[in-house]
């Protein structure tokens, strides 16, 4: 079992910095991955950034350059985000898995970004 915990979320203008933390407990097999996944109104919950056990990333390209994703040595989890857009508004999700299919979510964190 993974227990997963956001944190960090707010408002920001637009051009802003914000951090997000994910509080994560859980076994090695299940936090093979881990990632942030983020939803905005009326729209599909979409993949930000993702992070392997071995330390690979990948982002979406509407992030690539601004966000960064990072973990420490006891799998807590970090999106550290700048030059925030208002389309970068969301509910943002911490995830983990053994694949991608992620298996565990967390409760997700609102980010409001105004221009």
């Amino acid at each position: 079992q993974v227990q997963l915990m956001e944190s960090g979320g707010g408002s920001v203008q637009a051009g802003g910095s914000l951090r997000l933390s994910c509080a994560a407990s859980g076994d090695a097999y299940n936090t093979e991955w881990m990632g942030w996944f983020r939803q905005a109104p009326g729209k599909a919950r979409e993949a930000v950034a993702l992070i392997r056990r071995d330390g690979r990333t990948n982002y979406a390209s509407s992030v690539s350059g601004r966000f960064t994703i990072s973990k420490d040595n006891v799998n807590n989890l970090y999106l550290q985000m700048n030059s925030l857009k208002p389309e970068d508004t969301a509910m943002y999700y911490c995830t983990a898995g053994p694949d991608l299919s992620f298996t565990y979510w967390g409760q997700g964190t609102q980010v409001t970004v105004s221009s």
